[in-house]
């Protein structure tokens, strides 16, 4: 399997176009287009901030997408690993009635009812099978949401990545479900190596069965698209033929993946447009923006989500995984996409690319990346520039105040809004605790002027729950000249970022 050139960027980009499309549908999930137009108007941007709720929270698409791709190290490469495999991927990973899945009960939620099948000894694939749930908990949605990163491995195979997915997809679903599945997985695969979404279709359709409903749905919203120009009028057609009324239970795949298929067909070149029409339409609207999103993200690279509007700096490469391993839940997209490429070239047969910067945590090699830094004042912009022959993170004065104390910090323990965040709770360890050694280069460009302290600080809650920052020793940082920060052998449990004294 050859890997495309450009392999490392694109799945940079189809992680973050799930972060962004998860995230931007999270808030309203479950409304219906009539709500959201009357409530909202069209999605053209996040709005959490109208619900007074944090833009990164934790959220079953995430966490299930980047914990269940982990059977491939656990377990086997293809083409040995099996959905028997991939189900005591979840018994590894998941805690009861806490982590990843949505627990609305057996026979109610898929997942949920999976889950207790997987406790009993009933094995994949027969866990998620019709014969063992019925076909109505078998075809809910879940199959298609948790399947991104079984494409994000395997560049360009489309049928393999189609059967990793319809093995995953069969530990809690089968029938339709499996097959959405398996179609968009392929679609992902497809579009590493190309662009036209009529050829994404048609290789999504080569590896399901003809006849199925899946397929018959796509060629009717093929055929709507055509005829009708107008993606309001299309949706309508969806909702009156395949609409929510038709199907049982709580979230079924058919009419969700109608909406996909609509909104990638209207916009396939456009990133922003795709998520506005996804997000607008309503129903599952975390699940199918996230899927969007992972597609346009691929498809279109990190040029085609800068195109729109600021998507990535509200995000700053943030995400949280509710599941069992704590080391894993205070997580980025950069270093998500770091464990994505290693198994992608491990798929291919290939040694696995050395890890940037000797193996810096933060390493900020990708375009735009910040790997969760943002900044605590008004007077900094964070952002990633290259300077020389590398990236970096880049502060940026805006206001030049002598004697100004300014702090720019990343996120390495759980976040207080996490207490209220719901369904789904964050098992979390910081990523920095008491022997470890934070060291930091900095660095000055010869064309900036002044003289700037730099230090670096831990914060850490105190016995009172309040935040207390320490500080090592400063040094003084002057026009083209770059210094090394080390604090070693600090005695707290948390660490929250770094301090920049002016």
């Amino acid at each position: 399997m050859q890997l495309p050139t450009d392999y490392y960027q694109r799945v940079y980009a189809g992680v973050l176009g799930k972060l962004i499309g998860v995230y931007l549908g999270r808030p309203f999930e479950g409304w219906t287009y009539q709500r959201i137009m009357q409530e909202l108007g069209p999605i053209n941007y996040y709005v959490h901030d109208k619900f007074n709720r944090p833009l990164v929270v934790t959220d079953d698409d995430v966490a299930g997408t980047f914990t269940f791709i982990r059977a491939l190290e656990d377990y086997a490469l293809p083409p040995e690993l099996t959905a028997e495999q991939m189900g005591q991927c979840w018994l590894n990973y998941i805690i009861d009635k806490r982590t990843i899945l949505w627990w609305g009960g057996n026979g109610n939620s898929t997942e949920h009812t999976a889950w207790l099948n997987l406790k009993k000894g009933i094995p994949a694939p027969l866990s998620g099978a019709i014969a063992t749930n019925g076909k109505t908990i078998a075809e809910q949605i879940g199959a298609q949401i948790f399947i991104d990163g079984w494409a994000l491995v395997p560049p360009g195979p489309p049928r393999l990545a189609a059967s990793l997915a319809q093995k995953a997809a069969s530990v809690s679903h089968d029938g339709e479900a499996v097959y959405a599945a398996m179609l968009w997985a392929a679609m992902e695969a497809e579009a590493f190596i190309c662009q036209d979404i009529e050829q994404l279709i048609a290789t999504g359709l080569a590896v399901i069965p003809p006849d199925c409903e899946i397929a018959r749905l796509i060629n009717d919203v093929y055929r709507w698209r055509n005829e009708d120009n107008d993606w309001h009028r299309t949706r309508q057609r969806i909702e009156d033929h395949y609409g929510y009324q038709k199907y049982p239970s709580n979230c079924h795949v058919i009419p969700n993946h109608a909406i996909m298929i609509m909104a990638i067909l209207y916009a396939p070149d456009d990133f922003q447009r795709a998520q506005m029409i996804i997000n607008t339409s309503g129903w599952d609207t975390d699940c199918n923006a996230g899927n969007v999103g992972c597609l346009s993200g691929i498809m279109l690279g990190l040029q085609g989500i800068d195109a729109g509007p600021d998507w990535r700096g509200p995000l700053a490469d943030r995400m949280l995984i509710s599941s069992a391993d704590g080391g894993f839940s205070i997580n980025n997209a950069v270093r998500v996409t770091d464990y994505l490429v290693s198994l992608g070239h491990k798929l291919a047969g290939q040694q696995p690319p050395a890890a940037p910067k000797e193996g810096a945590q933060y390493h900020f090699s990708l375009p735009g990346s910040v790997q969760g830094f943002r900044s605590l004042a008004q007077d900094i912009e964070v952002s990633n520039e290259r300077y020389h022959d590398r990236r970096y993170l880049s502060l940026r004065y805006t206001a030049q105040v002598p004697g100004q104390h300014s702090m720019v910090t990343t996120q390495t323990f759980a976040p207080p809004e996490i207490v209220g965040m719901q369904s789904y709770e964050l098992m979390a360890t910081p990523l920095i605790y008491p022997g470890q050694c934070l060291q930091a280069r900095v660095l000055m460009p010869e064309d900036c002027a002044g003289v700037v302290k730099v230090q670096l600080c831990y914060r850490v809650y105190d016995e009172h729950s309040q935040l207390r920052s320490c500080y090592g020793d400063g040094q003084l940082l002057r026009p083209g000249g770059d210094v090394t920060l080390i604090m070693a052998g600090y005695s707290s449990i948390s660490c929250a970022g770094m301090a920049h004294q002016r």
